[in-house]
């Protein structure tokens, strides 16, 4: 049986890491400036808004993260889609 180039890339393991992903590095760029603005809050809201934002911001890049690991192509961009919209909401 032949398989199309496309079906032979999607069903590939990734190869690459993660780190080299545009969106991955846009993500550590957002949590880096989430840090930097969470520093500007009032004392009353370090402990519970601030921490809410940081984890949220650090749950994106270490889900990309995981995400991309041991997985087709295919699967990954499903798996990046579903954290697009998860974020969205």
């Amino acid at each position: 049986m032949v398989h199309s180039s496309w079906q032979e890339e999607s069903n590939q393991v990734m190869a690459f890491r993660f780190e080299d992903l545009q969106v991955w590095q846009k993500a550590m760029d957002l949590d880096e400036r989430i840090n930097q603005l969470t520093k500007t809050f009032p004392k009353e809201e370090i402990s519970i808004l601030t921490s809410q934002i940081k984890r949220a911001a650090d749950s994106v890049v270490l889900n990309i993260a995981e995400g991309s690991t041991g997985q087709s192509r295919a699967v990954f961009k499903v798996f990046l889609a579903t954290l697009c919209v998860r974020l969205l909401k």
